[in-house]
Order: C-alpha cells, then structure tokens, then sequence
C-alpha cells in the first residue's frame, strides 16, 4: 500500500503541474499535515473553496466544518428534513416561542472538556449575537440559556415551527469554551464530532485525526487531509491519478476524462440565478428585468455549458425538492401572468459579475452575455475569485450577478434562503430588493408548522419574488462528486452538509 505521506506528496505534485498550464494555482499542504510513512487508512480531501472567514462557525465556513464530521449540532436531518436526535436526545416545546432540549450526556469536546448546557447556551449566544448574523439567523431573534447541566432552553420572540430544524445549521454548531476565548471563533480542536481538527494552514488546507473518545460510533478511517484546490481541472486530476479518494465538485468540463465508475451525479437544491439589482442602474426598471428574462435561453445554456447535466430551472425550487413542481398550479401562473411587458433594451449598458471558483459560472456569463447583446443590452464582465467579489455583490456594484445558490443549505427548509436574498432585511440580498408583498408572503411561510400548508406558501412567495423578476432562475445544478475505488460510505448528499463521515474510509 502505499503510504500516505507518500500520496499526499503526489497529490501537490500532480495539482501544481496542473497550475504550470493555468492562471491560477494552490497552496502546498501545510506543515505536518501529512501522517506517518506506516500509517494508513486516512481520506485524502480535495475541497472545492478555501474558507472565507477563518472556519469560523458563525459563516458558510460551517458547512466544511460538518463536512468533515468536526463540528456537530443539537440536531440533525433526516431524508424528509425531519429533525433528529444529535447533541440533544429530545425537546419539547412549553410554549409558541420556548423550546427546552435535554443534552446528550457522556459527551466530550475535542479539547477533554465535557458537554454541558452551558456550553450549548454560550455556542448559540454567541451565534445569535454575532455581526454580521450568521444566515440561519436571519430575521430571527433569539436567546438562549442554561437551565442546569443537562438542560438548555432557547427563546424566541415570536413563534418559530422550525426552530429545531434550524438548529440544525452548521452556522449553529457547538463548540467549547476554548473556540470563544480570541477575537474571532477557532474550532481547532474545540468540536464533539468523530473527528478533531488539529491544524489549519489558511487558505492552503487542514488535517483531522480520529476521536478517539467520540460519544457515537469510531470513525472507520484514522484521520482526513484535506486541500483546499479551487481549480477544477487540478481537483479532477487528483482523482484520475489516484492522489486524492474523494473530490468535491468536479467540473462538468472535466467528467469525459476520468472512468465513469469514479463520478457520481445527484441533484441538488443548488440554483444557478441571475440577480438583478432593482434598487438602482437600468434593472431598477421592472421592464428592463423583464427585457433580461425574455433574452435568457435557459435551454442553451444547460446544453451547452453544462452539457445537459444539469435542469432547465422552472423555478427557485428545483428536482431536489420534488413537491415544489407539484405545487406550482394555476394560482401560481396567474401571478407571473402580472409581470410587465419587456422594454426596448437597445444599447443599455449592464455591469455582469461573478466569480472563478466555480468553473461553469464564468462560461455561463458569457453564454449570457451574447444572449443579453442579441436583445440589445451592452454587456461588460467583471469576474473574479470570490473572495474578492463578494463584498460588490452583497453592496449591490453590479448590474446583474451570477450566483450559484444554495437553496435549503440551513434548515432543510428554503424558507431561510428566501428570506436572506429576497426580504428587505435579508442578509444577503443581492438584488437590493425590498417589496412588502413578498416580505408578507414570506412571513406567512415562516409561520407555519412543517407540513402541506408550509409548502403551498413557500411556492406563493416564490410567485411574488419570480413576478417581479428579482432574480432569474437558471438552472438547477447537479453535484459531481469523485470518489476513487478505493472509498466506501462517503456521502452524497444534496444538502451539502456531510461528506467524511465515522463510516467512510479509504482502505
């Protein structure tokens, strides 16, 4: 067998020749990553995004901390989006805004401190409290407090059905004490999971060994060493020679070169749309944005960027939540029957961004661009790494933004993702858009238990934003997730939340 410090080297090698041919290249693996000669059964890791915030909790940076099994939270999702037991054993709801939940007992953080209410009481302060709020949180006012040591309550200032699936976020893990004595959140070796964080090299990688004291079942692999390769032809070249066992996110660009047996397609809540600034420049004109949807032929690009593996969006809610298409009837048709009629666009100028780390999203963009320049819209392009665009987007510098997007990436639930991009508070509204209509639609979805009546508003306020052409769904993407021969129990998961479980290994 070949040994892992040995394979973690060729795995440098093979994604730094890569970069030779390629604008931009990774980092090495940090110091000390890499584990003994006679030591095996580790997962070798290439990951799609560096961290954006210092794999703090409190941002998307959570989502890798529960992809490697590190962080974990008071609850869990099952297939339906129904909360299971996790940190907490059970909860009960004493009143329309309190939730009390009994913790798990005979559970040690990563550092040797035990898990207490107190500890789940400062994780979700700190959550609640943070600047900016973490997504999950959004339009959410929430405390929460240590009634003893083995229960915690949460409250809320109005009636919140899905608090526990929302407890459910990565944005709202538990960590000990330890991870909140700096500046800034750290959750080296602060989580519950099967696995300990020992060693983040910036944006370059990290590595994880085996808990050995872990509450649940041992991990069946001794440890993950994780690279963070933003470029997609590096990461599929890790799988076809063998360097890495499981690559997240492989270019679809990239799929007729490795063997079939190695690639695995699911479709995902993920929506590739483009966000129209209705605050100010040309799309602040509602027949503008309409002038925009008409030019889109959505077909042609999932054809030819996507090379058909991918779905013609029908809405923001794609074949990942199956009822969403059941619920879209006639009501539904009557209000985008109400959008205006298109403008003549000839020779308006539009500013186009998005960003490199997703490698279709810059082909889309140009796919867009001739078909944007054929209705007569002046297209200029401004497409970088996402850290570095970001900021622009969120403060509204462009014109139109292409975005993949999560769809139900917190609570299981799309309600929260609608509610961030599209509600005049929203954290993370792009499109600078603010409508009492869909703010009310919105908060009738959220007030309403799981279940049939939740889904029929959360497709009403989807109507409300589509009819005014906030956004254009795209496409609904399908992850291409890479796994070597020799992987067993790495999941494929359509919320992106787990992938390196106690149950994977690379024998």
């Amino acid at each position: 067998m070949i040994s892992r410090r040995t394979r973690t080297l060729s795995f440098i090698a093979v994604s730094t020749i890569s970069c030779l041919a390629l604008t931009g290249c990774f980092s090495s693996a940090p110091s000390g990553s890499t584990a003994s000669d006679d030591e095996d059964g580790r997962v070798s890791l290439a990951m799609l995004q560096p961290p954006r915030s210092g794999l703090t909790p409190l941002s998307d940076d959570a989502f890798k901390l529960s992809r490697w099994s590190t962080a974990e939270t008071l609850v869990s999702l099952d297939d339906l989006g129904e909360a299971q037991a996790s940190l907490a054993t059970s909860w009960e709801q004493s009143s329309p805004t309190q939730w009390t939940f009994t913790i798990r007992e005979g559970v040690s953080f990563h550092d040797g401190t035990p898990l207490t209410a107190e500890d789940v009481a400062r994780s979700l302060t700190a959550a609640a409290t943070a600047s900016p709020t973490p997504r999950i949180l959004d339009g959410v006012d929430m405390t929460a407090v240590a009634d003893n040591e083995t229960t915690a309550t949460v409250t809320t200032a109005v009636a919140d059905p899905l608090l526990p699936q929302r407890l459910s976020s990565p944005q709202l893990s538990i960590l000990a004490a330890s991870a909140y004595e700096g500046g800034a959140v750290d959750p080296i070796n602060a989580g519950t999971g099967p696995f300990v964080l020992t060693a983040v090299d910036g944006t370059s990688g990290a590595t994880l060994d085996r808990n050995e004291d872990y509450w649940g079942e041992s991990a069946a692999a001794s440890g993950i060493d994780v690279q963070f390769v933003p470029d997609g032809t590096a990461r599929a070249a890790a799988l076809r020679t063998g360097t890495a066992d499981v690559v997240e996110a492989i270019p679809v660009s990239q799929v007729a070169q490795i063997d079939e047996d190695l690639v695995y397609e699911v479709p995902m809540p993920r929506t590739n749309t483009l966000y129209l600034n209705t605050d100010s420049g040309p799309f602040a004109d509602p027949a503008v944005r309409a002038a925009a949807r008409e030019a889109i032929d959505r077909a042609t690009i999932v054809s030819g960027v996507y090379e058909g593996r991918a779905d013609v969006a029908e809405g923001l809610l794609g074949p990942a939540l199956p009822w969403a298409a059941d619920e879209r009837d006639d009501d539904y048709q009557a209000v985008l029957d109400q959008r205006p009629e298109a403008a003549s666009v000839d020779g308006v100028r539009i500013s186009l961004g998005t960003f490199t780390d997703r490698a279709e999203l810059p082909e889309v963009a140009v796919q867009l661009e001739q078909q944007l320049e054929a209705a007569g819209f002046i297209v200029e392009q401004d497409v970088r790494e996402y850290q570095y665009i970001e900021a622009d987007a969120v403060d509204g510098a462009f014109d139109a933004f292409i975005l993949s997007r999560a769809t139900v990436l917190d609570s299981g639930d799309p309600v929260a993702y609608m509610y961030s991009d599209f509600a005049c508070e929203g954290s993370f509204n792009l499109s600078q858009f603010c409508d009492p209509a869909v703010d009310e639609a919105l908060e009738e979805a959220a007030a309403l238990p799981a279940g049939p009546e939740r889904r029929s508003a959360i497709i009403a306020a989807e109507a409300e934003i589509l009819a005014r052409d906030a956004a254009i769904p795209m496409l609904h993407e399908r992850v291409i997730q890479g796994e070597a021969v020799n992987v067993e129990g790495a999941v494929r998961d359509p919320r992106e939340r787990a992938l390196i479980t106690e149950e994977t290994s690379a024998k």
